[in-house]
Parts: structure tokens; C-alpha cells; sequence
């Protein structure tokens, strides 16, 4: 009897690469695929999302994790048309950075005037440090997050004036 063949390990640069190509050409969803694995990337009006063609793996969440998406889902809809100022949301699932390395200053503080891709925190999502740059020059009105606190996709991060 043969052995099943194990999955293919799963790159995640290969959906940053995706990603890119769909913010630089304007598409609005990309598909590929690898032997069983497929991966398609696709924009929506709340940001991208991610579909693997993988079978689907139950995702447990925890009462905190629970917490903080109910949280961030309220920032977005409640409090966001009110706020001034442009806000940025994680592009990922991962862990919040505000300095470069623990006891170092941070990155930004609330206040500090900023250049357009300037660094204002790092996420950690898969042990890879994924720096979270300024849009466009402005000012740091709101820090929304505190250090090595847990993110969701889409949650707000940051409001630059």
C-alpha cells in the first residue's frame, strides 16, 4: 500500500509576492497553483484576503483573541468615520513590534511627524519581522496597539494625520 505523499511545505513569501502583484498591476484577485496546492489572493473593499485550495484546518480562537477582534471590528465600524486622519490596519495576522529590539526607543510615538515610508511598528507573523511603513508623510495622531500585543488581519494599527 503506498504512503500518502505529504504537503508541500507552505511559503508565505509566495503570498507577499502575490500581494504585490496585485497592489502594482491594480487586479483584483490572483490564482496559482503548485502540484495539490492552490492559492488565490484576492482585494476586497476591506483589504486582501487569502483562499488556499488546502483542506481546511479548524482554527481554535481564544477568549482574548475573540476580544480583540470584536474590539478592532468595533473600532472599524463605530469610531472610524469619526476619527480624523488616515488609519492603517495590519495587513496580516501576527504580533506587534513598536521598537526595533526590546529596551531600544520606538519606532514612533504619538505626535511625531513622519515621512512617507518611514517604519511606525513591526508584525511578526510566521517569525519573519514585516515593517509597517507610513503611507505618506503626516503626523502620528493615534497608536492603537500597544508592544507585542497579538493582531488580526485588518486591524487598525495606527491614524496619521
Amino acid at each position: 500500500m503506498p504512503t500518502p505523499k505529504a504537503p508541500a511545505p507552505f511559503d508565505a513569501r509566495v503570498v507577499r509576492e502575490l500581494a504585490g502583484i496585485l497592489n502594482e498591476t491594480g487586479l483584483s484577485e490572483i490564482e496559482v497553483a503548485r502540484g495539490d496546492l492552490k492559492i488565490r489572493v484576492a482585494k476586497t473593499l476591506s483589504g486582501p484576503s487569502i483562499f488556499t485550495g488546502s483542506a481546511p484546518s479548524p482554527i481554535a480562537h481564544s477568549a482574548a483573541g475573540a476580544a480583540a477582534a470584536a474590539a478592532a471590528t468595533a473600532i472599524a465600524t463605530g469610531s472610524e468615520a469619526i476619527r480624523p486622519g488616515e488609519m492603517i490596519k495590519s495587513p496580516m495576522v501576527g504580533t506587534v513590534y513598536l521598537q526595533p529590539q526590546p529596551g531600544a526607543e520606538p519606532f514612533v510615538k504619538i505626535g511625531d511627524a513622519v515621512a512617507a515610508g518611514q517604519t511606525l511598528l513591526l508584525v511578526e507573523a510566521m517569525k519573519t519581522m514585516n515593517p509597517i511603513t507610513a503611507p505618506r508623510a503626516g503626523r502620528i495622531l493615534e497608536l492603537l496597539v500597544g508592544d507585542s500585543q497579538p493582531v488580526e488581519f485588518g486591524e487598525p494599527l495606527v491614524v496619521i494625520e
